[in-house]
C-alpha cells in the first residue's frame, strides 16, 4: 500500500493556513515545457473556428452583429484606478483593465472557452453528419437540419457559474439539449438566467468537485451526451488561449508594444485553471520573456499554487493544505488544480499571489468609484498584483532576478477582468455596500 501523498514547502503551509495573503514565487519558472504543451496548432485551430463562427453568432444573437460576432473585449486604460490606489505611472508603469467582463451573451471571461469548445462539438457531430464541410463557413450549423440533429443530442457541464453560464447558453442556442450540473451554493441569477435560456439546472450538494463528478457520471450513462470538462478540456483550453494575439494587437495599439524594455505584466484570476491558463499559454508563445503571468486565488482556495508547489505531479487539494475552500469568490472557489493546466504552469506561470474575501470586496468597489466599472468579486482579484510586484519584498525579488527593477515604470500592467457583465445591479449595489462597511 502506498501512503504517500504531497506536501508544501517548509513555512508556506503555515503561510497559507494563517489565510494572509501572500505573494508565491514559482520556483520553476522557465524550466522546459513538458512535450503536451506545444499546442500550438490547437490555438491557430481555435482562432480559425473563431473568425468562422461570426456569422453564426450574429444569426444566434442578434445584440453581437454590433461587433461583427467577435468574442472580445477592450483593453481599458485604467489610469484612475492606478492613482487611487496609489501608484504613480511615472514610477509603476501604466495600469490597463482587460474588460472580459463586457463580452458579450455570456458576461465573462468563459465565453472565450466555452464557446469555442460548444462549436467545436457542433461543427464535428455536422461533419459526420454531412451537413457542414471542413473548415467552412459556421452558419451552416443554425440550418434547421443541424437543429433537428442537435435536438437529440445533450451538452453538459459541471460549474459553480460562469463556464455553466457560458455552454448552456450557447448549448442552448443551438438547439441542443443543455444540462448545468451546479454545486448548490452557486448563485442564484446564473441558474435563472441558464433556465431562461432553456438550459435544465441540476443542483448538487458539495464543492465544484462534487457537481463536476455528478455531472460527468450522468453524461457518461448517455451515448448522445458530451461533457464539458473544465478540468482537462484542451478546446476550453485552446479558446480561451486564442485572447492572446488580440491583447498583443490591443497593446500596439496602446503604443505599448512588449519588449525587454517594455516588459508586460498580467494579473489572471485562477479557479480550476483552464482560462489563465490557456492565455498564460498563448501570451509565453507570442512573447516569450517579455510577459510574466501571475494568477491570483482566494485565501481559502489557492488551488494552483498548492499543486506547484508541491512540486509533484500527484494531485494535492486545497484541503490536503489544511484550508476550507470556502470563498464569496463563487468562480474561484475550486479544491483541486486542472491535471492538463498544471504541469503547463509549472514552468510558465511567474507565480500566484492570495487575496482575502474582504480585499475583493473593497477592489471591487474601488473599480467601480474609480473607473465606473462593475464587476464581480471574483473578477477583482487581480487588481492587486501590481502592488505585489512592487511593493514588496517577493515582488521587488522577482524584478531584480529578471532585470526589471530599474525599468519598473516601463512595465504595462494589465489586469483580466474576468467576470460581471450579467450581474443584477441589486448584487453590484449589494457588493459596494459590503466594501463601504469593512472600512
Amino acid at each position: 500500500m502506498n501512503d504517500y501523498s504531497p506536501s508544501l514547502p517548509d513555512g508556506l503551509a503555515s503561510q497559507l493556513r494563517s489565510r494572509q495573503p501572500l505573494l508565491w514565487l514559482n520556483p520553476s519558472y522557465g524550466t522546459a515545457l513538458p512535450p503536451s504543451a506545444a499546442g500550438y496548432e490547437g490555438i491557430l485551430a481555435a482562432a480559425d473556428r473563431f473568425a468562422r463562427g461570426r456569422r453564426l453568432l450574429c444569426a444566434l444573437f442578434p445584440q453581437m452583429s454590433a461587433c461583427g460576432g467577435t468574442i472580445e473585449s477592450e483593453l481599458l486604460p485604467a489610469a484612475a484606478l492606478q492613482r487611487a490606489l496609489g501608484a504613480d505611472p511615472t514610477r509603476d508603469g501604466v495600469w490597463f483593465l482587460k474588460a472580459d467582463h463586457q463580452l458579450p451573451i455570456a458576461g465573462s471571461i468563459k465565453a472565450r472557452g466555452g464557446f469555442h469548445e460548444v462549436l467545436a462539438h457542433a461543427e464535428a457531430l455536422a461533419i459526420q453528419h454531412g451537413l457542414a464541410l471542413p473548415g467552412g463557413d459556421l452558419i451552416e450549423l443554425a440550418k434547421p437540419q443541424a437543429r433537428a440533429l442537435y435536438s437529440r443530442h445533450t451538452i453538459a457541464v459541471g460549474s459553480t457559474g460562469n463556464l455553466g453560464l457560458s455552454i448552456g447558453i450557447m448549448a442552448a442556442a443551438l438547439g441542443f439539449a443543455a444540462v448545468v450540473h451546479m454545486s448548490v451554493d452557486a448563485k442564484d441569477w446564473k441558474k435563472s438566467i441558464l433556465r431562461e435560456r432553456g438550459a435544465r439546472v441540476v443542483e448538487h450538494g458539495g464543492d465544484y468537485a462534487a457537481a463536476v463528478a455528478a455531472g460527468r457520471a450522468e453524461s457518461d450513462a448517455d451515448p448522445l451526451s458530451y461533457f464539458v470538462d473544465d478540468e482537462s478540456s484542451t478546446l476550453l483550453f485552446y479558446g480561451y488561449a486564442a485572447a492572446a494575439q488580440r491583447l498583443v494587437e490591443q497593446l500596439h495599439e496602446h503604443k505599448r508594444p512588449p519588449s525587454a524594455d517594455h516588459p508586460v505584466f498580467v494579473y489572471l484570476p485562477c479557479g480550476v485553471g483552464g482560462a489563465p491558463g490557456g492565455i498564460t499559454l498563448g501570451l509565453k508563445r507570442l512573447l516569450g520573456e517579455h510577459v510574466h503571468c501571475f494568477f491570483a486565488e482566494p485565501v481559502a482556495s489557492p488551488c494552483m499554487l498548492v499543486q506547484l508547489a508541491s512540486g509533484e505531479s500527484s494531485p494535492m487539494s486545497v484541503y490536503d493544505a489544511g484550508l476550507d475552500n470556502k470563498t464569496d469568490a463563487d468562480g474561484l472557489a475550486v479544491p483541486l488544480a486542472s491535471p492538463l493546466v498544471s504541469p503547463i504552469m509549472h514552468s510558465l506561470l511567474s507565480g500566484v499571489f492570495t487575496v482575502s474575501d474582504d480585499a475583493l470586496y473593497v477592489n471591487l468597489n474601488g473599480v467601480w468609484k474609480a473607473e465606473g466599472i462593475e464587476i464581480e468579486p471574483s473578477a477583482a482579484a487581480g487588481i492587486a498584483g501590481p502592488g505585489w510586484l512592487l511593493e514588496s519584498e517577493a515582488g521587488r525579488s522577482y524584478l531584480t532576478k529578471h532585470g526589471l527593477l530599474d525599468r519598473r515604470a516601463n512595465i504595462t500592467h494589465v489586469i483580466w477582468s474576468t467576470g460581471g457583465g450579467l450581474l443584477p445591479a441589486s448584487d453590484h449595489a449589494r457588493f459596494r455596500a459590503m466594501a463601504t462597511q469593512q472600512g
